[in-house]
């Protein structure tokens, strides 16, 4: 099909001035409910039946559906952008940019982009969407880029009820059937300060803690001897220490240290009995030091994702797409959709190498094959 380019542009634009960036840090963190009134606007007039999930913090899910029946598609997406820092880009990041055969912009391809490409298959079925003989649902989510919480609240509330599911994350249009998943955890020790002339006057954490990084990290080799899954460039779960801060001052004994890891864990593999390992293995350390420890979620854990290579979601996919499905390392929401009974792949355009980056743009060239993969989709589960 031929996508009317202005319109796609328009509607890309619209969504990029508005601000929805997602951040763990409340001085950054905004509302995304500007992006869900606006694309339900767009889906309203077309006949599609409106819900809006309040979320704490002044955020919204949007579940708009169309038809009716057992099955159907769900085309999913999130609204929510990473911060970034405007005076890194060549251009404003809220103002559209098309300029090389690229579109510019914050989120124009993680991942606000995908919702244009929705309405530019709409349009290419307009005259038979009446004809749905199952649902089409566009689910839009809060906080991907942060708590998950949109994703979180659907999963509590237990909707969308569809056969299908498509997330729109950037992937090149190369079906994903597999991620890990992530965990974020914070190592906090309680050690006594005193004067370091005298060992005795205390208890230092950061011996401590030296002692606890030597576990994480046999623990590490542990599970990389265990679990190992070819689907993946990197074919084993990894940890990786990434922030630690402890003491004040040379000539004091440390009287408390933190540190941060990740743990990415491979399909098949429990967050919650990993966290409860760790934790395990970490307490007599702090026992035997009189230092105490506490294992702390930075995040709510996000498990590993696997959709069976012989679904008839990911057969229709890889035929539409002309790719075999693959596996790619950051989380998405698919777990969350999973669980309510939808087969699932991660599907998109754009690539993930320009997402969370200065001057991040979307290529002109992907969006005509994206709508007319989704608009075979939507032909194939809906019809």
């Amino acid at each position: 099909m031929s996508v009317n380019s202005q319109r796609f542009t328009d509607r890309l634009a619209q969504l990029i001035a508005l601000p929805s960036v997602s951040c763990t840090s409340p001085e950054l963190d905004m509302s995304n409910r500007a992006v869900i009134d606006r694309l339900a606007s767009w889906l309203e007039p077309l006949g599609f039946a409106i819900e809006i999930m309040d979320i704490q913090g002044g955020k919204a899910n949007l579940i708009a559906t169309l038809g009716s029946g057992p099955g159907g598609l769900v085309l999913a997406g999130h609204t929510d952008t990473v911060p970034c820092n405007p005076e890194r880009w060549e251009q404003d990041p809220f103002t559209l940019r098309e300029h090389q055969n690229r579109f510019y912009g914050l989120g124009a391809t993680d991942m606000k982009g995908f919702f244009p490409v929705i309405m530019a298959a709409l349009d290419a079925l307009d005259g038979s969407l009446h004809k749905l003989q199952q649902p089409l649902i566009v689910v839009a989510t809060a906080d991907e880029e942060s708590s998950m919480s949109g994703a979180r609240a659907l999963a509590a509330a237990g909707r969308p009820k569809a056969r299908f599911a498509v997330i729109g994350e950037p992937t090149g249009l190369k079906p994903i059937r597999l991620h890990k998943g992530i965990m974020m955890e914070a190592v906090r020790i309680e050690g006594l300060a005193g004067h370091s002339s005298n060992p005795q006057l205390g208890h230092n954490a950061l011996e401590s803690m030296q002692q606890v990084l030597s576990e994480l990290l046999n623990f590490r080799t542990e599970l990389q001897a265990k679990h190992r899954n070819p689907g993946f460039t990197v074919d084993v779960p990894t940890l990786n220490l990434g922030y630690i801060h402890g003491g004040d001052n040379p000539n004091r004994i440390c009287g408390h240290c933190e540190m941060h890891f990740d743990l990415r864990p491979l399909p098949g593999m429990d967050i919650n009995e990993l966290h409860g390992l760790i934790d395990q293995r970490l307490q007599p350390i702090g026992e035997a030091n009189h230092t105490p420890i506490t294992l702390q979620r930075l995040i709510g854990g996000i498990d590993a994702f696997e959709e069976a290579a012989n679904s008839p979601l990911v057969l229709a996919a890889e035929r539409l797409c002309k790719h075999n499905a693959e596996s790619v390392a950051f989380a998405t929401e698919a777990p969350f959709l999973q669980k309510l009974g939808m087969q699932t792949v991660v599907m998109g355009p754009g690539s993930i190498d320009q997402a969370h980056q200065p001057n991040e743009y979307m290529a002109t060239n992907q969006v005509e094959p994206a709508v007319n993969i989704l608009q075979g989709l939507i032909t194939e589960l809906c019809f």
